[in-house]
């Protein structure tokens, strides 16, 4: 396990989620009401089985699904009720995402790949402006992973672990306050899978970066500051 966080305040906060998915003439209630508050600069693991909505509660908490019921508070503010525009904001600058099979884009090598989000963010001009030293900022990521020789390759060239070594950098580059890991070691052989968990707790340990993961890897769950467990739409402690 990693060291505990050291600081308090509660960063991120769901409150009675619930979630219901159509199938078919029917509907699955996934998510019953649950409860999570995430403390700035902790690490937070979430494990349950296949299906049982791990990644659904991740993507409410960040910002990328909604919710039919209870509120997720960022910062102390209802996420749900901000405007989209607002929302999209805050994915791009104060969330960043890790997601299983990466999510890179082909056409683009893994340096330009790593600037998404800036490019996003800011305007033709503003982004023109800044560009120097946003790509200064990628290069520094990539090379602490270990990237530096790999920067004009396109991501068919890549392993899954480099991939995945991408994607984290191209979370990380406008400095999230919460990094969400979907299922980050799901697509990868267990010592590839180890070598990025270990990249996710070393930018915890030095950074004291704020991290939520999902995960069905016990093992690897463990290692975290705290452990959860989603069974039957709610969240519960993990037991040992």
């Amino acid at each position: 396990m990693t060291q505990t966080a050291t600081q308090t305040t509660t960063l991120l906060r769901a409150i009675g989620i619930r979630r219901t998915f159509k199938m078919g003439d029917s509907q699955l209630l996934v998510l019953k009401g649950a409860n999570l508050d995430v403390q700035e600069g902790e690490f937070v693991a979430i494990e349950g089985r296949s299906g049982s909505g791990k990644s659904t509660l991740l993507h409410i908490m960040g910002a990328l699904d909604t919710a039919d019921g209870g509120s997720v508070q960022f910062d102390g503010k209802d996420i749900q009720r901000l405007p989209s525009s607002e929302r999209s904001r805050l994915r791009n600058t104060a969330f960043g995402f890790v997601f299983q099979f990466y999510h890179l884009l082909p056409e683009l090598n893994v340096l330009e790949n790593t600037m998404l989000a800036p490019m996003v963010e800011h305007s033709v001009f503003g982004y023109s402006a800044k560009k120097k030293e946003l790509k200064d900022r990628a290069i520094t990521l990539l090379s602490s992973f270990g990237l530096e020789t790999r920067l004009k390759q396109k991501p068919k060239h890549l392993s899954g672990g480099e991939r995945q070594r991408v994607a984290i950098a191209r979370a990380l580059m406008n400095n999230p306050r919460v990094l969400f890991a979907d299922e980050p070691t799901g697509n990868l052989d267990a010592d590839t899978g180890r070598q990025i968990m270990d990249v996710l707790e070393k930018l915890h340990r030095d950074n004291n970066q704020t991290i939520v993961m999902v995960t069905h890897d016990r093992s690897l769950a463990r290692e975290a500051d705290r452990v959860l467990v989603l069974k039957d739409g709610k969240l519960e402690p993990a037991t040992v």
